[in-house]
């Protein structure tokens, strides 16, 4: 009887989790399995019916591409300086509302706005500002008169993406918040009344109790923002299309362009897994460094 009752719930259990099992093998499984298998074959437009194995040569070329090593770069720089900007920004606007206490929810509320903001609308705003005829020029050149002719922030490779970090850094800035916030919301009070009676002020609290207190919260931020960075895509597409001869492009834009614009899906193959792995590398390497902060 107890047999029967225990395979009746196995059975029970199997068939809840079956439809999810389906839908994560078809939808997760296979196409990463399939993107795998088709890195190692010429698979194009032209041969989409009858592709030729060449084993590692899409790998060879993608580590041979110049233009992948420019978006590789411009990739690695977008990280570096939105995600430390995003991180720092959010935990200053979360540490000045956590010492507030009127009107702490509307100003969450203000700092959140733009994380919710489509990327499409803020990417074409930002593009309308910057663009070379945009509100930034006309504002520099008929209000202020710094400029005589109209500067084309898009158009090079320098201001390109730092256009597309300001709007990464804004866009993030609210999410920093509000992960920052709950976390200095649990940060014991006993031990800044202690710091107070020792004469402490609000800088020393901050660097020698709120900081080490909320190291965990801050190495979390640190490997879901690198993950971001690296997927970089919209703002590039719509604000610069990668121009000038893909100076500014990022190797999520220059995949894309790989595969839908000159059919070389077996290259874009390649190329995803290529910056799998360096994630994946990046990934181990945070969360060593998340368990020693944890030991410590």
């Amino acid at each position: 009887m107890l047999r029967e009752k225990s395979a009746k719930g196995k059975l029970q259990l199997w068939l809840l989790v079956l439809p999810g099992l389906l839908v994560f093998v078809f939808f997760t499984v296979y196409p990463i399995a399939k993107l795998f298998a088709m890195s190692f074959f010429e698979w194009n437009f032209g041969s989409m019916f009858d592709q030729k194995y060449i084993g590692l040569s899409n790998y060879i070329t993608v580590f041979k591409d110049p233009t992948f090593s420019t978006t590789f770069v411009n990739t690695l720089l977008y990280t570096l300086i939105t995600v430390p900007a995003q991180m720092a920004i959010g935990l200053l606007v979360a540490w000045l509302i956590n010492g507030i206490k009127r009107f702490s929810v509307t100003f969450r509320v203000i700092n959140y706005l733009p994380v919710i903001t489509s990327w499409v609308i803020a990417s074409l705003v930002f593009k309308y500002c910057f663009n070379t005829e945009g509100l930034l020029n006309y504002f520099l050149t008929e209000v202020i008169h710094v400029s005589k002719t109209n500067i084309r922030w898009l158009d090079s490779r320098a201001t390109g993406l730092a256009v597309a970090m300001i709007l990464g850094t804004w866009k993030g800035v609210g999410w920093n918040m509000v992960v920052f916030l709950a976390a200095l919301q649990q940060v014991p009070k006993d031990l800044y009344e202690a710091a107070e009676m020792d004469g402490a002020g609000s800088w020393r609290k901050f660097f020698s109790i709120t900081i080490p207190q909320i190291v965990p919260t801050i190495l979390f931020a640190w490997v879901m923002l690198t993950i971001g960075g690296f997927n970089v895509y919209t703002s590039i597409k719509l604000m610069t299309g990668g121009n000038p001869v893909h100076q500014t492009d990022t190797v999520l834009t220059w995949m894309y362009f790989k595969a839908f614009n000159q059919g070389e899906f077996g290259y874009a193959a390649a190329l995803s897994f290529v910056i799998a792995v360096v994630l994946a590398v990046l990934a181990v390497f945070q969360f060593k460094a998340m368990k020693r902060k944890e030991a410590a």
